[in-house]
Order: structure tokens, then sequence, then C-alpha cells
């Protein structure tokens, strides 16, 4: 079974009230949606990758399919981020690991494979640790507080963080053979349709860089910054 392939853009709504706007337009448009989910997550973020200790690391913590999509993702992706998450609702544990499979930025990639492996045992502290004894350090970490709805044949996430206020995330799953490009661009046409503004990659790429010096003054705040 292959990895996960997504596409997601950001648009950046910075305050509650364009957040409030925005599902508004949503379901004036699109009055069949859902609300799915709602939680809070923990990310820590993980540079100075070392993919090979890491492997014989969680080797004995993955089923066999788990140990395939890892493989796959390092060996066939690029630009990889690493992550872990913890999410409130319910205590899971997560090894996130995207790879970008177009040209946009690092992190924060249109087009791109997943790799997600939970783990119920284990607390957030204890899985960060294997990355730290695979040669990994920490980039950064950030919270979020997380809305998320089905809308039409894409997922909407509308998130408060701790860095750049209220975001949405506009996201397509597709399978390995259908068009990326076409699912983009309608993608987009969804986004326009609702009065969703795309985040533009090098300013992403900015305030992102810009919190990952600056994060211990905004991890678990309610503290924004504004980077243009």
């Amino acid at each position: 079974m292959s990895n996960q392939l997504e596409i997601e853009i950001k648009s950046l709504l910075w305050e509650k009230a364009n957040a409030d706007k925005l599902l508004e337009n949503i379901s004036k448009k699109f009055p069949e949606y859902k609300f799915t989910n709602q939680e809070k997550q923990l990310n820590h973020y993980f540079k100075d990758w070392n993919f090979e200790s890491l492997y014989t690391n969680v080797n004995n913590l993955l089923l066999d399919e788990q140990k395939t999509k890892l493989k796959n993702i390092v060996e066939n992706g690029k630009n990889h981020s690493v992550r872990t998450r913890w999410i409130d609702k319910t205590w899971e544990v997560i090894l996130v690991i995207k790879a970008a499979i177009d040209d946009t930025t690092s992190h924060n990639w249109i087009q791109r494979i997943e790799f997600e492996a939970k783990f119920n045992n284990i607390p957030l502290n204890q899985l960060d640790k294997i990355l730290l004894d695979s040669g990994f350090n920490y980039l950064s970490k950030w919270s979020r507080e997380r809305q998320e709805y089905s809308v039409s044949n894409i997922n909407v996430s509308l998130d408060k963080n701790a860095w750049y206020g209220y975001l949405a995330e506009f996201e397509m799953v597709l399978d390995v053979n259908e068009d990326f490009n076409a699912a983009t661009e309608n993608l987009r046409q969804i986004m326009s349709e609702l009065w969703a503004e795309e985040l533009a990659q090098d300013r992403l790429e900015r305030m992102f860089a810009f919190y990952n010096e600056n994060w211990p003054d905004y991890y678990g705040t309610e503290k924004v910054f504004t980077i243009l």
C-alpha cells in the first residue's frame, strides 16, 4: 500500500472574525458541509534527520505495512518534514513525516506524500527521545486548536495557532493515479468561491523561519506575529 497523497493550500485569516466569515461562506456555498472533529495539538518539529538510525530505533514499534511506507517516503520524497504530535482528544502520540512531490518550499508544499504512525502506549516525550537518540534535534515546538469540516470532496481545517493566529487549511486526498495538477486547480477554484486567499509560499516560509528562531516565546501561548 502506498503512502497517503495529498494536496494542501493554506489561507491566512489572522482573526476569529475572518474564520467565522469563512465558515459562513462555506455554509452558504456548501450547505451540506459537516463538522467532523475538534481537538488541541502539540507538534514538535525536528531537523538533522538520520533516517537510517530512526528506522532501526522504531522498527520494533511498527507494523510491516508501516515499515514499507516509511521506507517509501524516505527514498522517494524530498524536502522531508519530521514531527511528533500529541492530540488532547484521544491522547494519541503520532510520528508524522511529510515529503514534497512538487517544487514548492520545504515544510509547506502543496503536493505531498505523508507517513503517520500512531502510538497509544508511549507519551510524547518518549517518542521525542527516540528521535533525539537517533541523531535528530528539535527545530521548534508549536501548539494549535483545530476544528475540521468536510466540504464537498475536500477537508477544511480552521486552526488557531500560537504564532499566526487563525489559519485555514484546504486539503484534498488523492489516489496515486489521479491528476495532481488538475486537482490542485480544482482546490484553488473552491477556495476562490469561498473568498479564501491563498497564502503565498514565500511568505509562509518566512513566517515559519521566524517562528523556528523564536518558538520558545510563542509555544503554548496565544501570542501572534506579523511577517509580510
